[in-house]
């Protein structure tokens, strides 16, 4: 470190009384009285390090994914809780002016009014073949997205990017390696399905091509990929976080919003079973990998691949349930993800954590 000096020339008669105010202005300084050369004294005073100020070491804090909502500066335990309120509130009331709206058009517009009634008689059995039905579906999932990101801001929990991941934003290069494994790895899955189907004899049982595939592949293309990421936000970001900002171990993070997420699929029990370890494997890779790329990337694939394949009508997409051959193969399709998955986060070094000093 280097030490201050400071060196003046004084006059003989003034000596004394300067010295004793550098003792007392330096009190553990170092200080010195050359000889003088005429009539002028040289007075060199350093100081020493004890004078100097030693700052204090910067502390910092390391942030696993679901403990993300503790890395913000303002952090309050019931603002996620509070989050929740207001997205559920604004998410309300866009669904109620959405259906006033439709009412009105359809009391004006007949055509629309008749598709109306029919499509309220039909809303116990709703047919993800129909484009008007899939896009309703879809676009209702979609929307928690950003309503879950403007309830964050209005709420000023933290940035929302740390929905996305523990650097703040979605790490595109990372989601693209993710989407490359999930599009290997699920087709591999398909094939090995079909050929289970071939070598055991059983017919594979093939639907009429649907009469609208032009329209309903550029829906699937332009509207899954958000449905899935959506659905990935809400269940793998803010609900992980949430419940990650009052209990500290993963394991509460991963587990407790899989049972919501399985009521929000009208499944039987192995598709029930399905959902379930789709749900635990994306929340142990949100937060083995630090962020909802690999959660996001396996999401997107699989359903892309199902409703195109339904719509060539070899998968039936109104579907509720799977046979233990079908739960076999996506269980093992989902483990095969999440190994290749790890690895890859290792050989690319994807941060796992946030790192926050004291002084942010």
């Amino acid at each position: 470190m280097l030490t201050p000096s400071f060196h003046l020339k004084i006059d003989l008669k003034d000596d004394i009384r300067l010295v004793r105010l550098a003792k007392h202005a330096y009190p553990s300084g170092q200080w010195c009285l050359p000889r003088s050369s005429g009539s002028l004294w040289s007075v060199i005073l350093s100081s020493s390090s004890a004078d100097t100020p030693t700052p204090a070491p910067r502390q910092t804090a390391s942030y696993a994914f679901h403990r993300l909502n503790r890395a913000s500066p303002n952090y309050r335990w019931w603002r996620p809780f509070l989050v929740g309120l207001v997205a559920s509130g604004i998410y309300l009331a866009l669904f109620v002016s959405a259906l006033l709206a439709l009412v009105i058009v359809s009391l004006v517009f007949a055509d629309v009014g008749a598709w109306f009634d029919e499509a309220v008689s039909s809303l116990e059995v709703i047919d993800l073949n129909d484009p008007v039905t899939f896009a309703a579906v879809m676009l209702s999932l979609i929307l928690l997205l950003p309503v879950l990101v403007v309830a964050n801001l209005l709420v000023g929990t933290r940035p929302a990017g740390l929905l996305s991941s523990v650097t703040g934003s979605l790490r595109w290069t990372w989601f693209a390696r993710c989407v490359g494994i999930a599009a290997i790895v699920c087709s591999g899955g398909l094939l090995a399905s079909f050929g289970i189907l071939a070598l055991s004899g059983q017919p594979l049982v093939v639907s009429p091509v649907n009469p609208n595939l032009a329209l309903m592949l550029i829906l699937i293309v332009l509207l899954v990929p958000f449905q899935a990421a959506a659905e990935e936000y809400v269940f793998r970001g803010y609900l992980m976080q949430t419940v990650g900002t009052w209990l500290k171990h993963p394991a509460f993070a991963i587990a407790l919003p899989v049972p919501l997420f399985i009521l929000g699929h009208d499944y039987e029990l192995l598709g029930m079973i399905d959902v379930g370890v789709f749900a635990v494997a994306a929340g142990w890779l949100s937060w083995r990998t630090g962020g909802l790329e690999a959660a996001i990337a396996l999401h997107i694939v699989n359903n892309v691949l199902i409703f195109a394949l339904g719509m060539w009508g070899l998968v039936d997409v109104n579907a509720s349930d799977s046979t233990i051959v079908g739960l076999a193969i996506s269980l093992m399709t989902t483990a095969v993800f999440v190994v290749v998955v790890v690895r890859s986060s290792h050989r690319h070094s994807i941060a796992r954590a946030r790192i926050v000093s004291n002084s942010q």
